[in-house]
């Protein structure tokens, strides 16, 4: 950008006329002073949004003695601090304030405008409560529960008490633990068995 271009030239700009200070019209406040009042400071409690215009001294003088909380009880200081922390606003517990009607947000879907259903699983939570529990699928299937049913277990069993059912039972049936007696080799084939599957389901 060339800055002496003949463009330039002919931009001119309005001297802007030097403003007088300005002066405080407002005195004091304070009895007897007659400076300007050019501080403001709170008038206090029940007078929110209204101030006292003292000059300089005087503002010193009431800060220093000023005090929102005169005479009011020692109770009613420490209800007022409580309530500041929510900005002096009534609040309710989640679903506890109640309509005209009695209805609340747990027994009547139509308490609040719901245009998406966001809501509306909290008002069928509220129908379903203190239902009888849906009952639990069982955790093997009809083979397996028959597996564990011949070692003499139910479906709530591990695979360390099924492992450890399975070794009593073959050192309890086996012919060399019964003296050559063959009598049990049925009932030892049928364990047998039903650990084999048991492992193949990966449940032993």
């Amino acid at each position: 950008m060339n800055l002496n271009s003949s463009i330039f030239d002919c931009i001119r700009v309005k001297a802007q006329p030097a403003q007088a200070p300005r002066e405080h019209a407002i005195g004091c406040d304070h009895p007897g002073c007659s400076q300007a009042g050019g501080y403001r400071a709170p008038k206090g409690r029940k007078h929110e949004g209204q101030y006292f215009c003292f000059c300089l001294d005087h503002v010193r003088l009431y800060n220093q003695s000023y005090n929102y909380f005169n005479g009011m009880t020692d109770d009613a200081v420490a209800r007022y601090q409580k309530d500041a922390t929510i900005g002096h606003r009534p609040t309710w517990t989640m679903g506890a304030k109640r309509s005209e009607g009695g209805a609340t947000a747990d027994t009547d879907p139509e308490y609040f405008v719901d245009p998406f259903g966001v809501m509306r699983g909290r008002a069928e939570a509220a129908r379903r409560k203190g239902a009888r529990p849906e009952p639990q699928a069982p955790r093997v299937g009809v083979a397996a529960a028959k597996a564990l049913d011949t070692l003499g277990l139910d479906d709530t069993a591990t695979a360390d008490s099924i492992r450890a059912r399975y070794k009593e039972l073959v050192k309890r049936l086996h012919p060399d633990a019964n003296g050559g007696d063959r009598s049990r080799e049925e009932k030892l084939r049928e364990i047998i068995q039903a650990y084999k599957h048991l492992r193949t389901a990966r449940l032993a």
